[in-house]
């Protein structure tokens, strides 16, 4: 039976398992959720569900500072407890977690908090895009649909392909250090900045100021 993107979804959403042990797992059922979910769980890779509902307070604030001080990063991911913050694998995660938003420019955590007004214009694009390529209308809205799933892997953090394992998301990255760190993990906040970021930056006209020169000299 072949594995659809639509079953390792539904398989993730119910053990928290990584992206590719859920389909590994599919395959090896032959497409059977439930016994998926058995050889997930005897592997240990089904705990991360089970940790989904506990307290995370303790963790860390890093920051990352790249490219000479051109971008920088301030990140806070959660634990569970003071012990496993000050580990080495907690630490490595979180640093390498602000050093994906430095390179990947995610604008949002997760989906939802993407703001209405942004998801209606890039919809509105997108539509524009589509007709404009000759797609018939009667089809349009689904390639909207699909586009807006690549846009939210976009500018989602959640969503986007670690930068140093494109294989896996960043909830996927989440999910197996849960697993293998042993207490629930969440990224609570991020901020990047970006040198010069909003500023409307001087354009130099120089045949302008060679004028400009030459007229208070008189020439």
């Amino acid at each position: 039976m072949a594995v659809t993107t639509a079953m390792v979804k539904e398989l993730r959403e119910r053990t928290g398992a990584g992206m590719m042990d859920c389909k590994n797992a599919l395959v090896e059922s032959d497409g059977n959720v439930e016994k998926s979910i058995e050889i997930l769980r005897e592997k240990g890779l089904a705990a991360a569900a089970k940790k989904a509902g506990r307290i995370a307070a303790e963790g860390l604030v890093d920051s990352y500072i790249h490219m000479g001080g051109k971008i920088g990063v301030l990140l806070e991911v959660n634990c569970e407890t003071d012990f496993v913050a000050k580990t080495d694998n907690f630490k490595s995660l979180v640093h390498d977690i602000a050093m994906h938003i430095a390179a990947a420019k995610p604008e949002f955590l997760v989906r939802e908090e993407v703001p209405t007004g942004n998801l209606e214009k890039e919809k509105e694009i997108l539509r524009a895009q589509a007709l404009n390529e000759g797609k018939p209308e009667q089809i349009v809205e689904r390639m909207v649909e699909g586009r807006i799933e690549k846009y939210y892997k976009e500018v989602c953090l959640m969503e986007q392909p670690f930068v140093k394992d494109p294989d896996k998301s960043i909830k996927d990255l989440i999910s197996d250090a849960t697993v293998a760190i042993g207490e629930k993990i969440s990224i609570r906040r991020f901020t990047r900045f970006e040198r010069g970021e909003g500023i409307e930056k001087r354009k130099d006209n120089f045949a302008e100021e060679i004028a400009e020169q030459t007229r208070k000299a008189g020439l």
